[in-house]
């Protein structure tokens, strides 16, 4: 499909905003397994997934509102995703935030295939796509680590 300037930007800001709703549905799962961990697996995440997963974040949002406003965009403002029921666990709420982080990652991949990035001619956009993707890859990783050391 072949878009107009102000579509194909409009489409990469939208597609980004999707890729940050993800990250956030991933914080607030690994906000909820860390409330029903030992305090040592509670640092363990908060260091090698929290952390990674906010700074993606963070990174995607400001990307996100930078590209808006040079293109004189609207900027979206992100609220927080609904909490999930305790009853998941804490292993379940791992198992969500590393599906959400995939969804993520998934979308920026056919974003950045897509050559779209490449024809707006935004570098500082592509700069900031690569760096979250840098971000969110360990996540599953560390995820997969802590998960299992459960039950031992």
């Amino acid at each position: 499909m072949a878009y107009t300037s102000i579509e194909a930007r409009q489409q990469l800001l939208d597609t980004l905003a999707e890729v940050i709703d993800e990250i956030g549905t991933a914080l607030m799962d690994l906000g909820e397994a860390y409330e029903l961990l030992d305090d040592q697996k509670a640092e363990e995440l908060e260091e090698h997934l929290f952390r990674p997963a906010q700074s993606a974040y963070g990174t995607a949002k400001r990307t996100h509102t930078q590209f808006a406003q040079r293109h004189e965009l609207a900027e979206r403002q992100f609220a927080s995703t609904a909490r999930g029921a305790p009853s998941h666990g804490a292993k379940g709420f791992l198992t969500e935030a590393v599906e959400a982080v995939s969804r993520a990652d998934a979308k920026l991949s056919s974003l950045q295939d897509s050559m779209l990035p490449i024809e707006v001619g935004d570098p500082e956009l592509r700069a900031g796509l690569q760096e979250v993707r840098q971000q969110l890859a360990a996540l599953p990783i560390g995820a997969r680590q802590l998960l299992r050391t459960f039950g031992r």
